[in-house]
């Protein structure tokens, strides 16, 4: 055999490997993803003949629910409207899927079910998919949207113990039983606010002074710092060449970091950020999440990573705290180029709760196959061990301080200790314009929730007067 028929015959072999190892990608190993890409209208078309199975909050309400029309084909309702529009999302022909819709998609069209879908053909009964129950508390929630009270922002609240989501609200908000209208669809796509955007988890914003706790977290599980240690807190202290004010100019002299946290001294935990140094605080932030897509079940594209963003190459991108454009100091008083979610920050606070153990947060916490029997169970998985018990306890006793005397009495609770950290953002320097923020658990000694709470923008707000009382609300419903 000649050199160009043996050429002519390798490359034919090439090109049949390429084929076959396409051809089993996506009719095998990428069919899920196939199935459940919200563009993929001929699925959807299928799907219509399938009574999807409900999704349901914690007490037992029907968040989610299948219609027979009179042709035989299902549609989708929300009882709950817009409760949880963001997070359970929608299921229909045009736009498509999102939210825990299109993250248990095969189970909730019964896809998993393999052999007993099929036998339940074989027996004339009717498809069925899987229903979902989830964690959500429809109560909570309602008090959560109640007390945004139409401000752009978020709450999220979780079960620091199992990573449990209670609340996952986002405001502005839509009802995603409009979305059978191809109008309604476009109107929402294109209207002011981003009502689709759900801000818990794809909303990325500066955190303020929340995010001293996780310098504090760096500073102190390192061994460098303790509660007590001594640090300047003077006004106008030069942190990257740059001198850097406390809030009213106010000068505090030598204080210890206890009492830099509860009044949230600006200039302390630059310092600390800078002695703690750039790789030990890229490091404690990986362990919180920081640098990866916040870690939920909700599809990829409605994750975002939080972390520092910068411009790169004309674009700006995600960088690790070692980057060269990273103000360390700034980054650890939440300023600088500092974005992230507040579901990132409920993380923060739950880890801190656990003792170090950061869970994994889960909003769905098993599927239920037609016949009653659980399929599928999402049992509580942890995360990382973010720092020691010990640190974990001394950072408490510094956040309870916070909340008893300092920037955050307003969460106090009647009875229950609270341990938190208030923030505020500058989003407009001229104009006043800030993003308060605050962040809790509760009960301090036995915590049964971890909290974020973030309103977009006020004039002159403060995360104490304006995100705080929000959340002393929403802890008030989950510890009922």
């Amino acid at each position: 055999m000649n050199k160009p028929i043996i050429r002519v015959f390798a490359l034919l072999l090439v090109l049949f490997g390429l084929l076959a190892y396409f051809t089993t990608r996506w009719t095998v190993i990428d069919r899920a993803q196939l199935q459940d890409n919200p563009q993929n209208k001929r699925q959807l078309l299928a799907q219509q003949k399938i009574e999807r199975g409900s999704i349901i909050a914690a007490p037992g309400t029907i968040l989610a629910r299948s219609v027979k029309r009179p042709d035989g084909t299902y549609s989708r309702r929300y009882p709950t409207a817009g409760l949880f529009a963001q997070s359970v999302g929608y299921s229909f022909l045009n736009p498509g899927t999102a939210g825990l819709e299109r993250f248990y998609n095969g189970e909730l069209t019964g896809r998993t079910q393999g052999l007993d879908q099929t036998l339940r053909k074989l027996q004339g009964k009717r498809e069925q998919g899987n229903d979902l129950q989830t964690a959500l508390d429809p109560q909570a929630q309602q008090v959560a949207l109640d007390q945004l009270a139409g401000r752009a922002g978020a709450v999220v609240a979780l079960d620091p113990q199992t990573g449990r989501v209670k609340v996952m609200a986002s405001v502005p908000g839509y009802d995603p039983n409009l979305l059978r209208s191809a109008k309604a669809t476009s109107a929402l796509n294109s209207a002011a606010g981003a009502p689709l955007l759900n801000r818990t988890t794809a909303g990325l914003y500066p955190p303020g002074s929340t995010f001293k706790v996780v310098a504090a977290t760096a500073a102190i599980d390192s061994g460098l710092f303790e509660p007590d240690s001594v640090v300047n807190g003077d006004n106008g202290v030069v942190i990257s060449g740059v001198p850097l004010n406390n809030d009213g100019g106010e000068a505090y002299g030598d204080i210890d970091l206890t009492t830099a946290l509860t009044q949230s001294v600006n200039t302390v935990w630059a310092q600390v950020g800078e002695r703690v140094g750039k790789r030990r605080m890229d490091r404690y932030m990986k362990r919180y999440g920081f640098g990866s897509p916040v870690v939920v079940d909700l599809p990829a594209d409605e994750r975002l990573a939080s972390g520092d963003y910068c411009t790169v190459d004309g674009r700006r991108k995600i960088v690790s705290a070692t980057a060269s454009c990273v103000d360390i100091g700034r980054t650890a008083i939440g300023q600088d180029k500092l974005l992230t979610t507040p579901l990132q920050m409920a993380m923060v606070a739950s880890a801190i709760a656990n003792r170090g153990v950061l869970m994994r947060p889960e909003i769905g916490t098993r599927t239920i196959d037609p016949e009653g029997r659980t399929a599928y169970q999402n049992k509580p998985q942890q995360f990382s061990r973010v720092m020691s018990a010990a640190s974990a306890d001394k950072l408490t006793a510094m956040m309870t301080r916070v909340v008893q005397e300092g920037t955050g009495t307003a969460a106090a609770l009647d009875g229950i200790d609270v341990a938190g950290k208030t923030g505020t953002a500058e989003r407009d320097v001229i104009n006043n314009i800030t993003q308060p923020w605050f962040i809790a658990f509760a009960p301090a000694t036995d915590p049964q929730i971890a909290i974020a709470v973030t309103i977009e923008k006020t004039v002159g707000g403060f995360g104490g007067t304006d995100a705080a009382p929000i959340a002393k609300a929403v802890m008030e419903s989950l510890l009922r």
